[in-house]
């Protein structure tokens, strides 16, 4: 079935160039004037720090592959080379974008509001004076002026700090100078000058910079930013102590190449001849922007209490299984679990009256005698963390798997790592060469009939901050043959079990690839018996050339293929002879889409699988992930219900065409305002 489908040399997108055009529909949601204006300046940022992360990962990457000679083409056909001169010129074209856009229609609708963001030029005399009692007080003792001459190396800069480039005259020489000055990240990035008014903290710096420098003439000050290869890569095979290995690569990071220089786009040549000399960065590793530079600064803005400016207040409530009944006290997790299984949809579904709940109450639970629970994200000050403790202080059997090289990640990890291990739980790294990114906790509760085992298998991070903004499925049960396989996956995890197959479980590396495609081509044989054919799928990136080539195989065939893909997409639809019968589209809104579904009509007794797992090649090789088999009709029907409404023409989405361009429809319906809304009418019965 493949030879027809192999024919089509062109049939994948590249991944880089898509991930770019993923980071183009945030910015659309920045440039759209239906969206509440301080969700607008939000998704600046978002664009921004989503910036950040490509070069730091992603073009680093290229860089690291194309300095050390590797020419190997990518599935798109295209050389490393060709891939970075491809993002260099859209990077371009969407960072100028980008900054026009805060400049020309954010920074005036702002204004229009009350809410000032101004150059030092535009603040009054008592504002003025404010900042320099400021900057004298606070600012100024904190600063450090780093020198440049011949006595004074160029200074190291710290990857995505804010600078000055400041050019200095000695009046009595009149020799020029070199000096660099950072930007204290302890500080607010705008600098609230009352009456909801801000001012860039480096224009406050540059103002007063005579105190750094005093006696000498200031003849230039520029704003520069640099990015760095930030990734972190740790030879786990000769890594005696893991932690120890990951702690030094850690520190190593800090010393990254630098991948992008950022300037303002006034800075004089000499100045930004001597940056691209100093760091080794090329013109084409250079963006000249209007200023202010790093947006990312732009969360404070958007986080100010002007509600009328943002979305609508949304507070999650509890799942109606767990939903509390004529009792002040909590609702028993374990007695619901028992009479059905909860099926848990984050964030309309409160995160923390479900899986912390289920978590603390294990811990605090005297029948409990065993927590098992894998941590790949957690949030600074995490139940989550706290209740592992309590309950191996109590006495339970505690296991917990974390990821310590969970990306950007690292340090809080090792930090939670340390914390647990000197609590008394058993923590343990997963498995060598590969991460644990499957989100799995297991109970196991004494009860008058037998043991029994509780498992939660969800789609996210067990991180109580991130479950109010990002979309997630998960499913609390009982069933039985579910938790006779994570039982056994927990001891492949923290053992030597090797055992690689599952009756309710696929788990990569061994198994989700293959099973997929097992079922892709199930759905082909299903169509060519008459029988009741489809596959949806909704997944963060699908970039895995064999799944892909077996849904085109299930597209040649006629069955009907649907795509919900928040980020990456390689697979390219509407080809004919190739993909006439796939669909895919791409929702963004006020939540992050997270949550992997995979449902198949399965002739006409649908099966849907939720988990851990994205299409790409990470997650299918070098990654232990999970899919489940939702048990029962009911829940399989309500995975068909939201994919339904994801589907429906009039739901608002971004169609990709089979030229690898996305297109917003006129859809009138926003998902995650619909589902607030259904979530509202259960809740108060209408």
């Amino acid at each position: 079935m493949l030879e027809a489908v192999a024919k089509h040399d062109d049939r994948f997108l590249d991944r880089e160039i898509s991930w770019l055009h993923f980071n183009q529909r945030v910015l659309e949601l920045a440039e759209d004037p239906r969206v509440p204006l301080l969700e607008r300046a939000r998704f600046l940022a978002i664009f921004a720090s989503n910036l950040d992360e490509f070069f730091m990962v992603r073009v680093a990457g290229l860089k690291r592959r194309i300095a050390a000679g590797v020419a190997v083409r990518a599935a798109s056909g295209l050389m490393p080379r060709e891939v970075l001169e491809a993002i260099w010129a859209e990077t371009g074209e969407l960072t100028a974008r980008h900054a026009a856009l805060f400049r020309d229609e954010i920074v005036p609708a702002l204004l229009d509001h009350g809410i000032q963001l101004v150059r030092w030029d535009d603040l009054d005399k008592d504002e003025q004076k404010a900042c320099k009692k400021l900057f004298k007080e606070r600012i100024f003792p904190v600063l450090t002026p780093l020198a440049v001459d011949p006595a004074h190396p160029f200074p190291y800069i710290s990857g995505l700090s804010l600078n000055l480039a400041v050019l200095v005259r000695n009046p009595k020489s009149g020799k020029e100078h070199f000096a660099r000055v950072k930007v204290p990240p302890t500080f607010s990035r705008f600098v609230n000058v009352g009456n909801q008014r801000f001012v860039p903290m480096e224009d406050v710096i540059g103002e007063h910079l005579r105190r750094l420098f005093p006696g000498m003439e200031v003849l230039e000050v520029h704003s520069f930013r640099v990015t760095r290869n930030e990734d972190v890569e740790v030879e786990e095979d000769d890594a005696e102590n893991l932690l120890a290995a990951l702690e030094k690569e850690l520190l190593r990071r800090r010393f990254g190449p630098p991948v992008r220089l950022e300037v303002e786009e006034t800075i004089s040549p000499a100045v930004l001849e001597l940056l691209m000399s100093e760091l080794d960065i090329s013109s084409d590793e250079v963006f000249q922007l209007p200023g202010p530079l790093d947006l990312t600064g732009l969360h404070d803005i958007a986080d100010l209490n002007r509600e009328e400016l943002k979305f609508q207040a949304f507070i999650p409530s509890a799942h109606s299984h767990l939903a509390e009944v004529e009792s002040a006290a909590p609702v028993d997790v374990f007695k619901a679990a028992a009479r059905r299984d909860v099926l848990l949809h984050h964030p309309y579904d409160s995160f923390a009256t479900s899986v912390q709940r289920f978590i603390e109450q294990a811990a605090a639970d005297p029948h409990v005698l065993a927590i098992k629970q894998t941590l790949y994200r957690t949030s600074g000050d995490s139940p989550i963390i706290d209740a592992l403790i309590d309950a191996a202080e109590a006495g339970k059997q505690v296991l917990v798997i974390v990821e310590i090289k969970a990306r950007f990640d690292e340090q809080a990890n090792i930090r939670w790592a340390r914390k647990l291990e000197q609590a008394g739980c058993h923590v343990v790294y997963g498995l060598v060469g590969l991460k644990t990114h499957c989100k799995l906790a297991m109970v196991v509760r004494d009860e008058p009939d037998g043991i029994r085992r509780y498992v939660h298998i969800g789609t996210g991070n067990y991180n109580s901050k991130t479950a109010r903004l990002y979309e997630d499925i998960g499913i609390i049960t009982v069933d039985e043959a579910i938790g006779e396989d994570v039982a056994h996956l927990f001891n492949n995890l923290s053992g030597y079990s090797r055992k690689a197959s599952y009756e309710q479980l696929l788990v990569a590396p061994d198994s989700v690839r293959s099973g997929l495609v097992e079922q892709i081509y199930g759905e082909v044989e299903h169509l060519r018996a008459g029988r009741p054919a489809r596959i949806r799928i909704k997944a963060n990136s699908i970039v895995d050339e064999q799944v892909i080539d077996a849904l085109y195989v299930a597209s040649q065939e006629g069955v009907p293929v649907q795509l919900l893909i928040r980020g990456i997409c390689a697979l390219r639809p509407g080809v004919p002879g190739l993909s006439e019968n796939i669909e895919v589209r791409s929702v963004l809104g006020r939540f992050l889409e997270h949550s992997r579904v995979f449902w198949f009509e399965n002739g006409g007794e649908p099966r849907a699988w939720i988990g851990s797992a994205d299409m790409m090649h990470r997650n299918l090789d070098r990654r232990v992930e999970v899919l489940v088999k939702l048990p029962g009709e009911s829940n399989v029907a309500e995975m068909r219900r939201l994919l339904d409404l994801a589907f429906a023409d009039d739901t608002s989405a971004w169609l990709l065409d089979a030229d690898g361009r996305w297109h917003r429809n006129e859809g009138g319906t926003h998902l995650h305002e619909a589902l607030i809304e259904r979530q509202r009418r259960r809740r108060t019965g209408l």
